[in-house]
C-alpha cells in the first residue's frame, strides 16, 4: 500500500452517481465515521440519494481520489446566517480507513485550503469542529497551517452522545499586504 500511496496521485473532484460503491468503502464503514456528524450509510440507495440530494447541490463538496478513483471525501460549507457569520466556512472530511496515516487527508486539506479562498473570495476564515477524540484529525488541520483556538464543551449532540470540540481555524492571508 505505501508504495502505491507514493506514486499515486491525489486530487479532487466533483463526485459523479457512478462513484457510489467507492463512497460506501468509507461512508459504510463505521471506523470512518464515528467521527462524522452523520451516521454511516448502510445501503447502496440511501448513499444514491446523499450523492443525488445532497452532495449535488452543495456548494463546495470534492471527492478525495487516488489516480481518479475516490478514497474520502472534503467540504467547506460557507455559514449560511448573512452578515454575522457570512465570511466564515467550515471544512470538514472522511478517508477510507485504509488510508489513514498515510498524509493523504493533510495533502487534501492543504489543496483546499489553496483553492477555496480563491473560489469562495468573500470567506475570511475556515473553521474546522474536530471531536475531541480525534487525535488524528487534530494533527492532520495542524500539519495543514491550522491554528487550534480551544475546545468547547459538550458542543455537538451527536450519535446519541453530547461531545466536545476542538476549534481550528486558517485564515484567508490573500488580502493582507
Amino acid at each position: 500500500m505505501d508504495n502505491m500511496i507514493s506514486t499515486a496521485e491525489i486530487t479532487l473532484r466533483k463526485f459523479k452517481v457512478s462513484d457510489v460503491d467507492s463512497f460506501m468503502e468509507w461512508a459504510g464503514n463505521p471506523n470512518v465515521t464515528q467521527f462524522c456528524r452523520w451516521d454511516t450509510f448502510i445501503s447502496k440507495d440511501d448513499a444514491l440519494n446523499f450523492l443525488n440530494g445532497i452532495i449535488t447541490s452543495h456548494p463546495w463538496y470534492r471527492a478525495i481520489c487516488i489516480n481518479d478513483r475516490p478514497i474520502g471525501s472534503i467540504y467547506v460549507m460557507p455559514a449560511s446566517s448573512a452578515g454575522k457569520d457570512e465570511r466564515r466556512g467550515e471544512i470538514g472530511y472522511a478517508i477510507n480507513e485504509n488510508y489513514w496515516g498515510c498524509g493523504i487527508a493533510t495533502k487534501a486539506v492543504k489543496m483546499v485550503c489553496s483553492c477555496v479562498f480563491k473560489e469562495l473570495n468573500y470567506l475570511d476564515r475556515v473553521e474546522a469542529f474536530v471531536f475531541h477524540v480525534n487525535k488524528a484529525s487534530q494533527k492532520v488541520l495542524e500539519k495543514a497551517g491550522f491554528y487550534k483556538e480551544g475546545i468547547l464543551r459538550k458542543y455537538f449532540f451527536v450519535k446519541g452522545e453530547s461531545r466536545d470540540i476542538v476549534v481550528y481555524s486558517i485564515l484567508n492571508h490573500t488580502d493582507m499586504p
